[in-house]
């Protein structure tokens, strides 16, 4: 047995998640345990036969006001907080008629499912567990005496010491749940003052806090030489930390950054007007298609860059079916993630073993509010995501000419990629589907020339006369500063361009569009991605 253990004579237990309550319980009845518990929770056990102790009656008051005072007394807090070696501590409890409680398990009321789901104002604000929280972070404090268990997973791991150390738990142990209930708490209260702060539409509250739930420990992070661990954030929005994993190797730390990158970039294509797929490496996409069926979306979005998509992550916006399995399948790809998948796809990517398989239940609302988070030196920098859709913002034609409708169509979709690619971003497409794409460059020219030398390159692989930036669309994730980077897409072969427009050389990059009778559209909306 490891260092300073303690016997469990007395536990409290109040827990709104219960499942596997009843067989903690009797395990620990089974020590000779003392079961103090409150309201449904002391239904459960006492209907499961067990004897409990109210907590009422332990403090010799009922519980009132809707159930929000019930553990709040000294009797409580003071069983939890006494130290049993300090003398004065336990003169208190002897005077007071203060039993000592060994053990505390609470899981607290579910606020953040109760935002989650919609729930109104009062409702959210009835989740708000407050003697929980007081009385794990008591517990907490007196580790050296008390454990505190805050989340069903560690029911086994308790049981399991208790049973290998004739019902004591080890210091080591009780450390570790103790470490593990601040952060619980933590995690609880930042959903509470982040809720707050959105009801109250403050985007820079005085204080600001972040938490999350384990999903997986990671191998390693971007490289081997770093830790990391995958937490899921408090909320609904569906993604790749809410995905159910079919099959395939586990994640690692890029397979996660990448995958959501994928699934949010093809979450801008509504399922119900189109097929869609986007194929990412590196966290950029490297080719992005709509189609008439998901096999033909994926034809299209691999035409564009086949050596990138080689080892890529591909996104569907649709169930994946059988035909687009196949399809994914014939070269190595790390991960497919889909709202769903049917039987037949399943059985076709079982049979390669280490691909990935993710199906996320739906797809995220690419107009859905909610708040990004990057580290820096000492700090955090927050902002609302960007949930500008290209399909709600009021193009204005600046040249002479108009798009044609083929063009437009063709606009809007190449503006809607720009928004995943990061900065800067040249997007050239043509019949819905990229066919050349230049990422995080320093200079919107070179952006534009590696776009259309990746053209080049993709018309060489697929044996074409010329490449397909002939007679295409291009994008801009920013305004051109130049007209240097807009004659470099017109050398390429694009015929219209879509860009926010802002710069103070407009007049100059549209005269030179005129110049060269393409047509141009200011969206007034910009997608810097660093």
């Amino acid at each position: 047995m490891t260092s300073h253990p303690r016997r469990i004579t007395r536990a409290l237990l109040s827990v709104s998640d219960k499942n596997g309550l009843l067989g903690f319980a009797t395990a620990l009845a089974g020590y000779g345990v003392e079961l103090v518990s409150t309201g449904g929770t002391a239904k459960a056990l006492k209907d499961a036969g067990l004897r409990v102790i109210d907590v009422a009656e332990l403090t010799g008051f009922p519980e009132m006001m809707d159930g929000r005072v019930k553990t709040l007394h000294p009797k409580v807090h003071g069983g939890l907080l006494a130290i049993r070696a300090n003398k004065e501590h336990a003169a208190a409890m002897e005077a007071h008629q203060i039993k000592p409680i060994d053990l505390l398990v609470v899981n607290l009321y579910p606020f953040e499912a109760t935002v989650a789901k919609g729930a109104a104002y009062d409702d959210c604000v009835e989740n708000i567990d407050i003697g929980g929280p007081a009385m794990i972070r008591a517990a907490a404090k007196n580790h050296h005496d008390v454990a505190v268990v805050v989340d069903v997973a560690d029911y086994e791991t308790v049981l399991a010491e208790l049973a290998q150390h004739a019902g004591m738990l080890s210091l080591e142990t009780r450390k570790a749940l103790a470490a593990k209930a601040y952060a619980r708490t933590a995690a609880y209260d930042a959903a509470i003052s982040n809720w707050f702060a959105d009801t109250l539409k403050n985007d820079a509250p005085g204080y600001r806090a972040f938490g999350g739930k384990l999903i997986q420990s990671l191998r390693y992070g971007e490289n081997p030489h770093q830790n990391a661990a995958f937490y899921k954030a408090p909320g609904a929005r569906t993604g790749v930390a809410s995905a159910r994993q079919v099959q395939g190797k586990e994640l690692s730390y890029n397979n996660i950054n990448d995958t959501d990158a994928a699934y949010e970039a093809v979450a801008e294509f509504d399922p119900s007007r189109t097929a869609a797929c986007v194929i990412v490496k590196h966290a950029n996409p490297c080719g992005v298609a709509e189609g008439a069926s998901l096999v033909e979306a994926y034809s299209k979005a691999l035409a564009c860059d086949f050596t990138s998509a080689f080892g890529g992550i591909v996104a569907l916006n649709r169930k994946l079916d059988a035909a687009a399995a196949k399809a994914i399948t014939e070269i190595f790809t790390e991960v497919i993630i889909a709202p769903d998948a049917d039987e037949e796809a399943i059985k076709i990517v079982a049979a390669k073993k280490n691909l990935r398989l993710l199906l996320a239940g739906g797809l995220p609302n690419p107009r859905e509010q909610g708040l990004t988070v990057k580290s820096v030196a000492g700090g955090l920098l927050v902002q609302s995501r960007d949930n500008a859709v290209v399909d709600d913002m009021a193009l204005k034609v600046v040249t002479k000419r108009a798009p044609s409708e083929a063009e437009l169509r063709d606009l809007r979709f190449a503006f809607r990629v720009a928004k995943h690619v990061k900065s800067n971003t040249i997007v050239y497409a043509k019949n819905l589907a990229t066919v050349g794409i230049g990422a995080g460059q320093m200079s919107r020219v070179d952006a534009a020339r590696i776009a259309a030398r990746k053209a080049e390159d993709a018309a060489k692989e697929l044996k074409l006369p010329a490449p397909l930036t002939k007679g295409s669309v291009v994008a801009s994730d920013a305004f051109f500063p130049f007209a240097d980077g807009l004659l470099v897409a017109i050398e390429a072969g694009a015929t219209a361009v879509i860009q926010p427009g802002g710069s103070m050389r407009d007049a100059e990059v549209i005269e030179a569009a005129d110049k060269h009778g393409i047509a141009m559209v200011f969206t007034g909306t910009r997608h810097f991605r660093h």
